[in-house]
């Protein structure tokens, strides 16, 4: 007897696939949009250099820290209510942050923007598991990659285009207000349109204190990579440093006590055990601190430091999202023939292309400089970058078991988010730190120079670390395990 062909997937299936899509796209839209804006923001809410990094690693650690107990929540209650609550909160989220009245405002606002971001996400996989099999799977997951690759790359084109739109005093409201109409049409469709599944089996609870432990260890991590500099590097810094890492360990003994216990912990301890695994997870960490945080560099040294607008700073990146669209959407042909080698590929173009724009920002003269230069070395960085982040988390996740699997991705999702805040962090304290602006009225020539400089060294920061992302990716396996 020959076995039935797999039954088709209905055409509801791909519907529910486009709404989820646009979830997907809005939250990490609102990642790399927000760049274009920095030095406008700075002007209009006369913000510190520290308050522009938390505009970016505070919306990143937030989104991060809410996966792992949202995709918990999702599995107890049904993950399409999830996220409809999480989209409508973002949805809220935007008006607040494009309403913001201050600074600290606005960084509140991008919190709880990045928590709401990081309820709905896991039910986007989840749903995504429940209603394909097989190949389907693969290939609504390759959408979905490109659709991330897609949205990441174009948000400094597209926060460009508004704020040319709007002005540069108040425009920068308007990235957060083009939220508004999309998210309220996304909770209609997904109330409409999404399948109500709840996935069976015993409910386990959300470690809370788990969650309590590093959320705490990694603010207190973070608060003085981006403030320390700023405040010149006071005792407080260095106390709340070695603080943080004493949390980090005291979460590392409280998981396992948890598991000892036969509860359900945060991050299962068992996940460490494999070595692989180990190494996939600071890859993704390593490899998000060094995408992220190069948009954050160019935006502010093209408009603060070289006095081009926000389009054209946006306009810099143009090359790099269509090497992304490029790359995210042969990634699964890629991933089928080549294995391992595609983010081995990913990794080495994207270590290749910073080194290249960090060479370029140190060896082009200031004034000289233009988009051109830039451009063939981020068309590289899109290309490695939509082969990489579609296809790795499949291949971190065939590192541990596959009743794991869940479980993995979730950490490796809050991961990816924490390297983004964690990039931002060190890499904008480089910047900020290395830049000497003359006293008194310096001409645009001097302000262009010493931004060039403070540039280089941000841009340098960002190559190191995507030159250790690609040695990293040799940790993975040669292949994905098929999909169940």
């Amino acid at each position: 007897m020959t076995a039935d062909p797999p039954a088709p997937v209905p055409r509801s299936s791909w519907v529910a696939l486009a709404v989820l899509i646009l979830g997907v796209s809005m939250a990490l839209l609102d990642t790399t949009i927000v760049n274009v804006a920095l030095p406008t923001i700075r002007t209009s809410l006369d913000a510190s250099e520290g308050t522009l990094s938390w505009i970016i690693s505070g919306y990143a650690l937030a989104y991060g820290l809410a996966l792992i107990p949202a995709g918990r929540v999702g599995d107890r209650v049904g993950h399409k209510w999830v996220f409809v609550v999480g989209l409508a909160g973002f949805t809220l989220a935007s008006l607040w942050c494009g309403t913001a009245s201050g600074a600290t405002e606005l960084i509140l606002a991008r919190v709880v923007q990045g928590l709401c971001g990081g309820i709905f996400f896991p039910a986007v996989n989840a749903l995504i598991q429940l209603m394909f099999t097989g190949r389907t799977r693969g290939k609504a997951f390759a959408v979905m990659g490109a659709a991330i690759g897609f949205s990441t790359a174009l948000g400094p084109i597209v926060g460009g285009l508004l704020i040319e739109a709007f002005g540069e005093q108040e425009g920068w409201r308007s990235i957060f207000f083009v939220n508004l109409p999309f998210g309220v049409i996304a909770v209609a469709a997904a109330v409409v349109l999404l399948p109500r599944i709840v996935v069976g089996g015993r409910s386990r609870g959300v470690d809370l204190f788990g969650l309590l432990l590093v959320t705490v260890a990694l603010v207190a991590v973070l608060v003085p990579l981006i403030e320390g500099e700023d405040a010149g590097w006071p005792w407080w810094t260095w106390t709340s440093l070695a603080g943080g890492l004493l949390l980090l360990v005291a979460f590392a003994f409280w998981e396992r006590r948890v598991a000892a216990r036969d509860g359900s912990p945060l991050v299962p301890p068992r996940l460490f055990a494999h070595a692989a695994f180990t190494g996939g997870v600071i890859l993704a960490l390593v490899y998000f601190a060094a995408f992220t945080s190069i948009f954050f560099t160019i935006s502010i040294f093209w408009q603060a430091g070289l006095g081009h607008s926000a389009l054209a700073s946006g306009l810099v990146s143009v090359p790099f999202a269509i090497g992304s669209i490029v790359g995210a959407s042969q990634s699964e042909r890629l991933t089928h023939r080549l294995g391992r080698r595609v983010l081995v590929i990913g990794t080495g173009m994207v270590a290749v292309s910073l080194v290249s724009v960090w060479l370029v920002l140190w060896l082009v003269p200031t004034g000289d400089l233009n988009h051109w230069h830039l451009a063939a070395p981020l068309l590289v960085g899109g290309l490695g970058s939509g082969l990489f982040i579609a296809p790795n988390a499949q291949f971190i996740v065939a590192t541990v078991d596959r009743r794991d699997a869940g479980a993995a991705s979730g950490v490796i999702g809050t991961m990816q988010r924490v390297g983004s805040a964690a990039g931002i962090a060190v890499v904008g304290s480089v910047l900020f730190g290395s830049l000497v602006v003359p006293p008194g009225r310096p001409t645009p020539e001097v302000v262009a120079d010493a931004f060039g400089h403070a540039a280089t060294l941000a841009m340098g920061t960002s190559a190191a670390l995507a030159v250790a992302a690609f040695a990293l990716v040799f940790a993975l396996p040669r292949q994905v395990q098929p999909a169940r």
